[in-house]
């Protein structure tokens, strides 16, 4: 759910007339294009995606926005010899899914006999309720191409897509694949990816630990970053798969967010959601400091101004309007001076 462009607000510009969105002042080139939630949760079996549609609609009513995106999986969701049931089954689910849900889902790769199915019956009779479609096990750009060609053949020309990078050769070519247009995000696969080094990595490098030890999986992670940020994208981190372990799912998603760059992480189960949202959501002075500096440059009609004996402009500006977006996205309460960019405009 997106702050509405044109909110109303109470603070007066120079002249008396409301001054302009800070959305429309300061998200240019250099800003992501739009914000999406901190949380990408995954769920495959018929039960476990009831419950986390029913999870999402719960919390979105609880903080006023949607807080995680439900990715209904078919790769790994899917019993063997019975993926075109599955994949009606992932179509039906999004078309009954709450309208102000964000629904996703993650197909068949390429290579997969399913790939093609899925896309034609998924997008084709749900498209129009899904938010993107996540394509695993992606190696280059081409991959990417032959799935907007699928999507083009569903009638489903704009939906974003995901790209999971989940080998070295694929690694190779992450700023190429984050250079496509339709690609709104890149994830981290960790388990193939370790898996791909034919046990030149150690088990260990797939644990909650040893991913942020080794040398070549933590390299992944920041080349996965860069070039999303690269171009203007979003990086995904992986699953902390010992999901009963709060401690390291927390050391995890803090590192990811605080250390190397990662705007959204990975959930496979409901317990990790709020951990997630609560590591990846700005520190409260800085959403203080944000909402005031926001609102004094709003009356600066984006001036630059002295803030506590610091000069700010539209540079720290799209920083602090980011952070005003992420705790907003991440179900923080806001200060008054920044709610009302993001409160619905009143009916005239």
């Amino acid at each position: 759910m997106q702050p509405t462009p044109q909110a109303a607000c109470s603070a007066q510009g120079q002249g008396g007339a409301a001054p302009t969105h800070p959305r429309d002042v300061l998200l240019g080139a250099q800003a992501r294009p739009r914000f999406l939630p901190v949380c990408d949760h995954y769920s495959g079996v018929e039960a476990r995606m009831r419950k986390s549609l029913q999870l999402q609609a719960e919390m979105t009513q609880e903080f006023g926005t949607c807080v995680f995106d439900a990715t209904l999986d078919c790769e790994d969701g899917a019993p063997v010899g019975l993926e075109a049931e599955h994949a009606r089954l992932v179509a039906a689910l999004a078309l009954g899914a709450d309208p102000a849900a964000r629904v996703a889902v993650r197909v068949h790769a390429v290579e997969h006999p399913a790939f093609a199915n899925d896309v034609a019956t998924i997008a084709g009779e749900a498209g129009h309720r899904l938010s993107h479609i996540m394509l695993p096990k992606v190696e280059s750009v081409d991959d990417v191409l032959l799935l907007e060609r699928a999507l083009e053949r569903a009638g489903t020309p704009s939906l974003p897509i995901h790209a999971l990078i989940e080998s070295p050769a694929a690694l190779q070519r992450a700023f190429e694949i984050a250079a496509h247009p339709r690609v709104q995000s890149l994830s981290f696969g960790l388990m193939d990816f370790v898996s791909a080094h034919g046990g030149a990595i150690p088990a260990q490098g797939m644990g909650s630990q040893g991913q942020f030890a080794h040398p070549l999986v933590l390299r992944a992670k920041l080349e996965i970053a860069s070039a999303c940020h690269a171009h203007g994208k979003q990086p995904a981190h992986c699953v902390v798969t010992e999901f009963s372990d709060a401690a390291a799912l927390q050391h995890a998603a803090r590192r990811a967010a605080r250390e190397l760059g990662y705007t959204r992480m990975w959930s496979i189960h409901p317990a990790q959601i709020r951990p997630i949202l609560q590591a990846f959501a700005p520190q409260p002075e800085d959403v203080a400091a944000g909402a005031e500096i926001i609102a004094l440059a709003a009356r600066a009609d984006w001036a630059p101004i002295n803030f506590g004996g610091v000069l700010h402009d539209r540079a720290s500006y799209r920083f602090y309007w980011q952070v005003l977006e992420r705790a907003h996205g991440t179900g923080g309460a806001l200060p008054p001076a920044a709610q009302q960019w993001f409160d619905p405009p009143e009916d005239s």
